[in-house]
């Protein structure tokens, strides 16, 4: 298979994947800001890994990551509904936190900015 359409079907599997979560899913485990990330899908199309980031504290992470497992076998079936593949992929979630880490990283690098600028501040009362 090529590599092309295992693309183009897993980013259709993003897309549809995050409007089920978002739209279709009556689960009050699910965390209301959840958003899918990354699809990775298998060369034949039979496994998907479904990377999601949700915003809340870590217990509410843990119980979104379990409710959207129990629901797999539901978005199974949407997807199978919404597209035509041959077999539809087993879902399996899990967690990306690249955008909590991507938030910390930048909050390090902004209070470095601000302790230079702080001790280029105070360095340059000279006197002359």
């Amino acid at each position: 298979m090529t590599e092309n359409r295992v693309r183009r079907v897993a980013e259709q599997i993003k897309k549809d994947i995050g409007g089920i979560i978002n739209y279709e899913i009556k689960d009050p485990g699910v965390a209301r800001i959840t958003s899918v990330t990354d699809v990775s899908l298998s060369r034949d199309l039979r496994h998907a890994s479904v990377y999601v980031s949700i915003y809340g504290s870590d217990s509410e992470k843990e119980e979104t990551l379990q409710a959207l497992n129990r629901a797999s076998g539901f978005i199974r079936t949407e997807i199978g509904k919404r597209i035509r593949l041959r077999h539809t992929p087993e879902i399996n979630f899990r967690l990306d936190n690249s955008i909590e880490y991507g938030a910390y990283i930048e909050s390090v690098i902004r209070s470095l900015k601000e302790e230079e600028n702080d001790s280029n501040d105070s360095g340059s009362g000279q006197d002359y």
